[in-house]
């Protein structure tokens, strides 16, 4: 009899367990791909071009960004378009500062019309157990003075959502990148570029916080190198947050930050990217492909230096 009641107990236990973990779907609708687990959207990804709002210049229109990114209880921790920077959209990764066919061009300031990153066509979007994952094309495209526009760079991003458990799951981001043509893409040395979060307009310097794996917070952490940086922040009246992964194996890792310091503006708005050309620069040549590797560790509630770094050491486990 007890082996039985023992049986009974481990089989309830992976009932439970099986419950937190649900399994996730993808969906397609006007323009946007949604990741879902159960009732509940993680993230959505914009592969038709948005526009701004009514009244906004037209040049700042965007595809190929993630809007919203949510915690597991459905709390948004991304914001598109704010007022004074409607080139920020969410979870993005353009270049800023580039040496292209004689030119120096900039990818992430839309408004200076000299390159903007665009969607040019899903290459899979599958479901399996425990995760989703799509694989889109993306174009940098470069505006050249002649009025004509030219592809400078390639970009496959493969997004692969794992769920975990009621209150965290894992996003691993991949980016790979060819030059379209012969001509070399340099990217030069600048203070912002790269994979970038601008973080849910509730968040400010009352109310939220960020720290690296180099025991740095918010306000020293611009110019640090990092493995990791959390960000989490009061969301209503609960909290929740990420954890951001820099792949061992990507260029100059550990990589520099750009992190916008409490003081930036007047509400101490929040903005984070790991910048790998924020001191140096990075030539990329045709016929060669260049990988950057991040994940993400979404999740509601609060999390210490101490965790995040295990789920770093987790992260780096599983590449070797």
């Amino acid at each position: 009899m007890k082996y039985l009641i023992l049986i009974i107990v481990i089989m309830a236990n992976l009932g439970c367990a099986n419950e937190n973990k649900q399994d996730l779907k993808t969906e397609r609708e006007n323009g946007v791909l949604t990741i879902s687990a159960g009732d509940k959207d993680l993230l959505s990804y914009q592969f038709e071009t948005m526009y701004p709002p009514e009244g906004i210049d037209s040049v700042f229109k965007r595809s190929a960004f993630i809007h919203p990114l949510k915690t597991p209880s459905g709390k948004i921790l991304t914001q598109i378009q704010p007022e004074g920077h409607r080139h920020h959209y969410g979870l993005w990764n353009p270049w800023t500062h580039v040496y292209f066919e004689g030119d120096t061009l900039d990818f992430w300031n839309l408004a200076k019309e000299e390159g903007t990153v665009q969607f040019a066509g899903f290459n899979f979007v599958e479901e399996g157990e425990g995760y989703a994952e799509y694989s889109a094309l993306h174009e940098h495209v470069a505006f050249k003075k002649d009025g004509s526009e030219k592809v400078a760079l390639n970009e496959i991003q493969t997004v692969k959502v794992h769920h975990l458990e009621k209150d965290s799951y894992l996003i691993d981001f991949t980016f790979e990148y060819q030059t379209a043509s012969e001509s070399p893409f340099k990217i030069l040395e600048y203070r912002y570029a790269g994979f970038t979060w601008r973080a849910t307009e509730i968040w400010n310097k009352q109310n939220s916080e960020l720290f690296t794996s180099a025991g740095i917070d918010r306000d020293g952490a611009d110019g640090s190198k990092a493995k990791w940086y959390v960000l989490q922040g009061k969301l209503g009246g609960d909290y929740g947050g990420a954890v951001v992964m820099s792949n061992p194996e990507n260029f100059n890792h550990p990589e520099p930050l750009r992190v916008w310091p409490a003081d930036m503006t007047d509400r101490g708005d929040v903005f984070a990217c790991f910048c790998p050309t924020k001191d140096t620069d990075w030539l990329l040549e045709s016929g060669k492909t260049y990988i950057l590797k991040y994940r993400m560790l979404v999740y509601d509630g609060k999390w210490n230096a101490e965790e995040a770094e295990s789920a770093w050491q987790d992260y780096a486990a599983d590449i070797q």
